[in-house]
């Protein structure tokens, strides 16, 4: 009967220890899943800031390119015109 009743502690001993562990990595999960959705987040605002500053050189590159053909003031005109048309476009595409 002592054998036995050895036998069932080590069990009972070896199966508490298994739960910890097993909280213990359920603990670590969520943890890391909180990272992941950090580094996520980050990530995105990361991509806006780059579509941005993307824009803003092809925005650059044009002025620079309209500059060379036509000279500053003609520039700022022509690019108003721009802006004004695609103005226009997003209001038709909004109605």
């Amino acid at each position: 009967m002592t054998h036995t009743g050895s036998i069932v502690s080590g069990i009972e001993y070896k199966l508490r220890k298994l739960i910890q562990k097993h909280q213990e990595l359920l603990e670590l999960l969520k943890e890391k899943e909180n990272e992941l959705v950090s580094f996520r987040k980050v990530s995105e605002e990361q991509q806006k800031i780059i579509q941005e500053l993307e824009e803003k050189i092809r925005t650059f590159k044009i002025t620079k390119t309209i500059e060379k053909k036509e000279g500053a003031a003609d520039a700022r005109e022509r690019i108003n015109e721009l802006v004004r048309e695609i103005d226009k476009c997003i209001g038709l595409l909004n109605t």
